[in-house]
């Protein structure tokens, strides 16, 4: 008979989870944690690194950063963003464009400079995409790597556009989007034939690494 070894030791990660009542509270509680970071650094004349989303999940917390910056004097002068993804190929312009919706949710609104936004280009031609992605990854890492990331979770369980199955340290690459994940963006296209197959994404590797995850 095997006999248990009492010495082994099992151990599990865990991560500390907050669980708010609603949704407009938890929006307001990561906003003001962002906005908290944002004031920190800029007091020790750093500037903050976020990397940041779209989709559902976060249009309450860009609501509460842009009162916060209207009426409580937040400032994004300081602050320089990285989105997770962009569908490819997808034009800037377009009105699914992740630029736009950024634009139209946060960046519009916020004194942010213009520079200082990063968002994957669904412009390339594909013989270029890795080699942006290489520069996406450096850009990251030249930085010190992402202070915060706010994530969302897509029906598939991806995150970003990181299908179930991606590698734990994986990066900015070009991916293949899963069927499902094409047809909950059927209704903002007029179809599913109109979503792209494809999407640009940070990776797991590269938004497991900042401070704090939202």
């Amino acid at each position: 008979m095997p006999r248990l070894n009492l010495l082994e030791e099992t151990r599990y990660e865990k991560l500390p989870v907050t669980v708010y009542p609603d949704q407009q509270i938890a929006s307001v509680k990561v906003a003001h944690r962002i906005a908290e970071l944002i004031r920190g650094k800029q007091q020790n004349n750093e500037k903050a690194v976020l990397g940041l989303a779209t989709g559902i999940t976060p249009v309450g917390v860009y609501q509460e950063l842009v009162r916060l910056h209207r009426e409580e004097n937040l400032s994004f002068a300081d602050v320089i963003t990285f989105n997770l993804d962009e569908y490819y190929p997808m034009e800037p312009d377009a009105l699914q464009s992740y630029v736009v919706f950024m634009n139209d949710n946060l960046f519009s609104h916020v004194d942010i400079d213009k520079a200082n936004i990063h968002i994957p280009d669904g412009t390339l031609d594909k013989d270029k995409v890795a080699d942006f992605c290489l520069e996406y990854e450096r850009k990251i890492s030249a930085l010190g790597g992402l202070d915060l990331q706010i994530l969302g979770i897509g029906r598939t369980g991806h995150i970003g556009f990181n299908e179930p199955g991606s590698a734990p340290n994986s990066g900015t690459r070009l991916v293949t989007l899963d069927d499902l994940t094409r047809n909950d963006a059927a209704k903002d296209f007029g179809g599913k034939q109109n979503v792209p197959a494809k999407a640009v994404t940070m990776g797991i590797g590269t938004y497991s690494k900042p401070a704090k995850l939202f």
